[in-house]
């Protein structure tokens, strides 16, 4: 199954325009490049397993949204052709939710 990089848009302005902020081993502080937003995705399960996932070619750089997956921890969390998140490492369907909200 081939993927694409992790899309989050900022919770307050809608904006797409954003960027992961910190490092995996601290937090997952996000900031929306629009209006200054802050916030912390996090995964919860959405049931089942996918197999055969192929990582997004490029790879996501470092300012990349990205988050970790909740069954694993791994942060090799991408969107599947339909648009859910899923777990390369693990395989797990998850769902991305937005935390810590703190508009700019």
């Amino acid at each position: 199954m081939k993927t694409r990089k992790l899309e989050i848009h900022c919770p307050t302005c809608g904006s797409g325009e954003v960027f992961y902020s910190c490092t995996p081993n601290c937090c997952f502080n996000h900031v929306c490049a629009e209006c200054g937003t802050t916030f912390e995705p996090v995964t919860t399960l959405a049931g089942g397993t996918v197999a055969g996932i192929v990582p997004p070619d490029p790879p996501p750089e470092a300012a990349d949204p990205t988050a970790a997956c909740i069954r694993c921890d791994s942060t090799a969390v991408y969107l599947a052709e339909d648009g859910t998140p899923v777990c390369a490492k693990c395989g797990a369907r998850l769902k991305l939710e937005l935390t810590e909200v703190a508009p700019g």
